[in-house]
């Protein structure tokens, strides 16, 4: 009895950890499939757009379809009430006409013509009347759909502008992560503008080869005065000019 509620008790917390596994694998998978969906909106961005708005503008030319068809109905429903008013208001004449003539049974005839009419007349005033209120919702709906409309293409504009932008930056950054070498080029030239002159450094080896061979100092002291000179000076060559003139 124990052995089997033992193997119960382990075959059930098998059976939650597996529940718990799956939940989240699929709790995992649906993160990936909500990023993966966000990157193809984030990619393909205009496309979509572009597409939203042409089925919104396929969807605003069926609304004004259905507008122009509303129009034509009230307007045929409008001729109609016209014309019943004209065809009371001629029966009426003739009515009181046969009234006057003292035609009772004429009369009665009218009256209940009028009736008829007037009852048709009541029917196709209420119908106008709702056609007028949804000619008009509808004309306000397409208004507005209009609008907005031709603020997305407006919209569709700078989008583009910046999804150009954005690519262009893109490639410019993919190009210079190809090269790689752009900080190091400037590294480099650093250190080239930074590095010593080697024909200064030259001239100063060869005045410090100069003082160690005691060159510098025999030079100073002729200079001086004190021994011959050891090199030819413009003073000298000057002199010496002066003195063949």
């Amino acid at each position: 009895m124990f052995i089997s509620c033992y193997v119960g008790f382990v075959n059930n917390v098998h059976k939650n950890r597996e529940k718990t596994m799956l939940n989240l694998i699929k709790t995992l998978l649906d993160g990936a499939s909500a990023r993966a969906e966000d990157n193809l909106k984030d990619r393909f961005a205009i496309d979509l757009l572009a597409q939203r708005i042409r089925d919104a503008e396929t969807g605003l030319a069926a609304a004004k379809q259905t507008l122009a068809a509303l129009i034509v109905r009230q307007r045929a429903e409008q001729s109609g009430l016209d014309q019943l008013g004209r065809r009371i208001a001629d029966l009426e004449t003739r009515t009181l006409s046969a009234l006057s003539a003292n035609n009772e049974a004429l009369a009665e005839g009218g009256a209940s013509a009028i009736a008829e009419l007037e009852n048709e007349r009541e029917v196709r005033r209420a119908t106008v009347k709702s056609l007028g209120e949804k000619t008009l919702r509808m004309r306000l709906s397409v208004e507005q759909a209009h609008r907005r409309i031709v603020d997305l293409n407006q919209g569709m504009i700078s989008a583009r502008a910046i999804d150009a932008e954005r690519k262009a930056q893109s490639r410019l950054n993919r190009s210079i992560g190809r090269t790689a070498s752009i900080n190091e080029a400037e590294e480099l030239l650093a250190r080239i503008k930074e590095s010593s002159d080697p024909f200064e450094e030259a001239g100063i080896l060869d005045e410090i080869d100069g003082e160690l061979r005691h060159e510098a100092i025999r030079d100073r002291l002729a200079e001086a005065g004190h021994g011959p000179a050891t090199k030819v000076r413009a003073k000298d060559v000057l002199e010496r000019l002066k003195s063949l003139n």
